[in-house]
């Protein structure tokens, strides 16, 4: 698979990472250690070089799962997690409060070297942005860590662009993480055009709108409580019936394109920038080798117009987040 760097930052990683929240936490009930382990095996093999994972996944368990996986393969692959977390008393210790102090990471990147079974993070994102901590404290204390060899490059997720630019200027930020796709446009009008200003990767998640883009849902998709698409407006059974428009218009250029509607979502990313690493997740090995092979798959700037001028004449319904993960981005 091909290889690029995030950004200015000289960390090269595979064209198309992993991202391996759903097999923890999210998306239904936790799946089996054994099937994710050969499911996250199968992706080395396939060329996949960037795994993405987090210490709120789990809690904690998605970060043991990748450090058992990946420990045969240091040295030559790419873990990013991300701090910022802590149980809320409040509500029975679960993981809703957000902690950026540097004391509190500190802590936490123990906990996450430990569970990943590394010496070294290589790509540590901040969550999401804590407000009640300045975020050049936030950075600082990321830089202290780099400083001690326990963490490689800094990240930041769901940050606006005034927030990235403090950080970056304490400590260079390697990568935004955030949610891109043909679904979610909305970076495109402030973040990219900073991220190539300063030099800084992109790691669009669910590029794939979470499971939309592929064509397997409809407004008959029944979502279990414990998956957290139930509670997304934008996947409400209304909304996905209007928001199906979308994934008619990439339905069509997938076939004239001879590729699955997935392949097309995931190549337009990456035609975009040659610095955005898109980590599509899955827990199915089928599903895997398909968006893969979207990386195969080449559009060219005139496709890339056309795609995308017959999907903006598409208005999505339906906010991406409830409101309680919604006051959480672009802060």
């Amino acid at each position: 698979m091909e290889l690029r760097k995030l950004g200015n930052s000289g960390l090269e990683v595979s064209a198309l990472g992993l991202g391996c929240m759903g097999m923890s936490w999210s998306y239904g009930a936790a799946k089996d250690k054994a099937e994710m382990i050969s499911l996250i095996h199968a992706a080395v093999d396939g060329g996949v070089t960037f795994f993405d994972t987090a210490e709120v996944y789990g809690p904690e368990t998605n970060e043991e799962l990748l450090g058992e996986a990946l420990a045969p393969y240091k040295g030559k692959i790419v873990i990013a997690t991300k701090f910022g977390w802590e149980p809320n008393p409040e509500q029975d210790g679960k993981w809703t409060a957000l902690n950026s102090r540097p004391e509190h990471i500190q802590k936490a990147v123990e906990g996450s070297l430990k569970r990943l079974k590394v010496d070294a993070i290589d790509l540590y994102y901040q969550h999401r942005v804590d407000l009640d901590v300045p975020i050049e404290e936030t950075a600082g204390a990321v830089k202290d860590l780099i400083t001690k060899g326990k963490v490689k490059h800094f990240g930041m997720s769901e940050a606006k662009a005034e927030t990235i630019r403090k950080a970056h200027a304490v400590q260079p930020v390697t990568a935004l993480q955030s949610e891109y796709s043909l679904f979610y446009r909305d970076p495109e009008e402030s973040i990219l055009p900073m991220l190539e200003e300063l030099g800084i990767g992109f790691v669009p998640f669910s590029p794939l709108g979470k499971g939309f883009l592929t064509g397997k849902i409809n407004a008959d998709t029944k979502f279990g409580t414990d998956d957290f698409r139930s509670s997304v407006p934008r996947f409400s059974r209304a909304n996905i019936q209007a928001n199906l428009a979308l994934v008619n218009v990439i339905e069509r250029f997938a076939e004239e394109n001879k590729a699955t509607p997935a392949q097309i979502a995931l190549a337009w990313l990456l035609a975009k920038k040659p610095w955005i690493v898109p980590i599509p997740g899955t827990t199915k090995l089928q599903r895997l080798e398909e968006n893969l092979r979207g990386a195969e798959v080449k559009l060219s700037p005139v496709d890339v117009q056309s795609l995308e001028e017959a999907s903006s004449k598409v208005k999505i319904e339906g906010a991406r987040y409830p409101k309680f993960h919604e006051q959480l981005v672009g802060r």
